[in-house]
């Protein structure tokens, strides 16, 4: 009575690593682009979210509304880069800065895998109390981890409306940095 030997050869297995290794080689690029992908789109949805959100808070108190980049989720950060998340608040004595008494309307998390910038003049977004947005255009550029060439512009409107824009070669030079 023969018995049938079970298992694997050292050629199958080595023929069953190599094809394992190159579609792992193929699918882990592809499943990480997706994912910073998917990262990009969170993130122009939370904007668009907050925008809508502070822009109808003004309108229902009939007050100011600041949204603002922040780096602790209570205070407006100075600059620029909103990549550390953001705020928007109620701005009863319409200062553009948060006051302790001063009630909060939203805060946004610090962003994974992306980074956003808004023109450098615009560091703050003022609702009136009519829900419009008072001042200039501001321009964002959202650069996730798949480099320069996926870099997106997201233009506000005053009436707080967001379009694409053409991306800037320096703002994208600027978002791009991880």
């Amino acid at each position: 009575m023969s018995r049938l030997a079970r298992g694997f050869t050292l050629a199958e297995l080595v023929i069953g690593l190599a094809t394992a290794g190159i579609l792992a080689g193929v699918a882990v690029p592809a499943l990480l682009s997706a994912r910073y992908a998917g990262d990009s789109a969170a993130v122009q949805a939370s904007l668009l979210s907050s925008l809508i959100q502070s822009s109808h808070k003004a309108a229902l108190h009939g007050s100011r509304a600041t949204l603002c980049p922040s780096y602790d989720g209570i205070r407006c950060n100075t600059g620029f880069d909103w990549s550390k998340g953001w705020i928007a608040f109620l701005d009863t004595n319409a200062n553009r800065e948060r006051e302790p008494d001063e009630r909060l309307v939203l805060r946004q998390a610090e962003l994974e895998n992306a980074r956003l910038i808004s023109s450098s003049g615009r560091t703050r977004i003022v609702f009136q109390g009519n829900g419009g947005n008072a001042g200039s255009n501001v321009t964002f550029t959202l650069c996730d981890r798949r480099g320069a060439d996926k870099a997106q512009t997201l233009v506000v409107s005053n009436t707080g409306n967001l379009r694409r824009g053409v991306p800037d070669e320096e703002r994208i030079a600027l978002a791009c940095v991880f």
